[in-house]
């Protein structure tokens, strides 16, 4: 067990650190940071408001882990790019709800820091979402014989 060439040994179990270095690594990463930096303003100054940033961030870190450990190849059966996709999309509806009744609730300083941050992390959620459909989920246009757009 655990032989180079053996499947389900260690080898299987090796992450993939090349993966941060991609553009979804780096959009996930700052989700991620920015979900935490969240969370703990909104402890700080709202605390009611923290649920939801705490499980986004959940989220996050669930998806990079996965990714890291090339889960989606193990896993061809589950379409990944319709999970990140409404991962990103209900990230962006928690925080559109989310940032302004924070600030709503609490004027100081770390409510409106929240709130900035949670406009910025709606920008990065938008994208990521975007990207993701963009690149993986959008059918291909339809071409006739010749090559042309039908």
């Amino acid at each position: 067990m655990g032989e180079p060439g053996e499947p389900g040994g260690l080898r299987d179990l090796a992450l993939d650190w090349q993966f941060l270095r991609s553009t979804k690594g780096a959009l996930l990463g700052t989700e991620l940071a920015l979900c935490f930096l969240i969370f703990l303003l909104l402890t700080v100054s709202a605390s009611a408001h923290m649920a939801p940033a705490l499980l986004e961030g959940l989220l996050a870190a669930g998806a990079l882990g996965l990714r890291l450990s090339r889960c989606q190849e193990r896993a061809p059966r589950i379409h990944w790019p319709c999970l990140d996709f409404l991962r990103s999309t209900s990230a962006v509806l928690v925080f559109l709800v989310v940032s302004p009744a924070a600030i709503a609730a609490s004027q100081e300083g770390p409510a409106v820091s929240a709130f900035t941050f949670g406009l910025i992390l709606i920008a990065i959620f938008a994208y990521d979402a975007f990207s993701t459909y963009w690149a993986e989920i959008r059918p291909e246009p339809a071409q006739d014989g010749n090559g042309n757009l039908a």
